[in-house]
């Protein structure tokens, strides 16, 4: 009898090898690199706030079971090299990786190490993944805007102030290299939007400055802000500087409406992080990047702020307010 309730106790403990074992596992340390191509400041960090928030509803807690390192580029090429050369070092499980200067950079750095990138424009056209449905090589995640929603913005932007006759497209080439894609989009664009679009890299502010001194001079002038990590470090001056001269602008953060932007339309950049958080969760339990096809923006808003239009004496039509998500007076 008693050789048997052994047997038994053995068999049981045996069977309970593989769950316990499966249970450390699970519970061992993971190490997640994150590297944002934005600064530390209230954009950054709430969005590294949506990551964490994301993972956390996984059962994935900084400091529990997941180690979070987290370094921000600041819309400095150099750094953002430098970043990424330290958090490969450290053999992270995954890297979460923001803007398409960080992509680039983490790319060169490693192609072993799992990839999630969050809003980057058009990868495959950059050549990050082979498509859409079926990324390839060691990089997945999450596209931030095509190309074709520049149109959108030059569409908006004559709706609201119908007088521009010529936009400029500002951005960062640092930033933004494939920024002739965005150009390029304008060629679809319907003929009955009677509106130049000229290119405008801007490098540090001081080329900011000069740029939008020499748009604001000129009649019949607006602006579409490009996204890029550059112009979102730097969109308080962007903001200021249109106000100043007069001049009708589009953002796609809607947060920049918020600080007096005259409208914005695009991706909701915080709920971009909070998805990825799923991917991420995926390749620690063993899935490869180039199993999980690269996802679109789902959720997208649009502001507009009155108190802005009124000051460049703009009345925005009605059927635009209508549509609008937020609307600020």
């Amino acid at each position: 009898m008693s050789s048997r309730r052994e047997f038994i106790t053995l068999l049981g403990g045996a069977a309970a090898w593989p769950l316990a074992a499966r249970a450390q596992q699970l519970e061992r340390m993971r190490r997640i690199g994150l590297l944002m191509g934005v600064a530390d400041d209230r954009e950054g960090q709430a969005r590294v706030t949506a990551l964490k928030q994301g993972l956390q509803e996984l059962g994935w807690t900084d400091g529990r079971n997941i180690q979070i390192e987290a370094r921000f580029g600041e819309a400095d090429a150099g750094r953002i090299r430098a970043h990424a050369s330290e958090l490969t070092a450290l053999g992270p499980d995954v890297i979460v990786a923001n803007s398409t200067p960080v992509i680039r950079a983490v790319r060169q750095a490693t192609s072993s190490i799992p990839i999630v990138m969050v809003g980057v424009n058009d990868p495959v056209e950059q050549g990050f993944v082979s498509s859409l449905a079926h990324p390839g090589g060691n990089i997945t995640g999450f596209a931030l805007v095509d190309f074709q929603m520049v149109g959108k913005w030059l569409a908006m932007l004559k709706e609201a102030a119908p007088s521009v006759a010529r936009a400029v497209l500002m951005f960062n080439p640092d930033m933004s290299p494939q920024y002739y894609l965005y150009l390029r989009s304008f060629e679809a664009m319907p003929r009955s939007i009677a509106a130049e679009v000229t290119a405008s890299p801007v490098r540090d502010t001081g080329e900011v400055e000069a740029a939008m001194t020499k748009l604001g001079h000129e009649p019949g002038g607006g602006l579409i802000v490009a996204p890029d990590a550059f112009t979102i470090v730097h969109q308080h001056l962007f903001i200021r500087l249109a106000q100043q001269h007069r001049v009708p602008a589009v953002h796609y953060l809607r947060r920049s409406v918020a600080q007096g932007a005259l409208m914005s339309y695009g991706p909701d950049p915080i709920d971009l992080f909070r998805r990825s958080a799923s991917y991420v969760d995926r390749i620690l339990k063993g899935a490869k990047p180039a199993d999980l096809p690269v996802q679109q923006p789902t959720k997208f808003e649009m502001a507009i702020n009155l108190k802005t239009a009124n000051g460049l004496g703009l009345q925005i039509p009605d059927k635009l307010v209508a549509i609008a998500d937020e609307v600020i007076e």
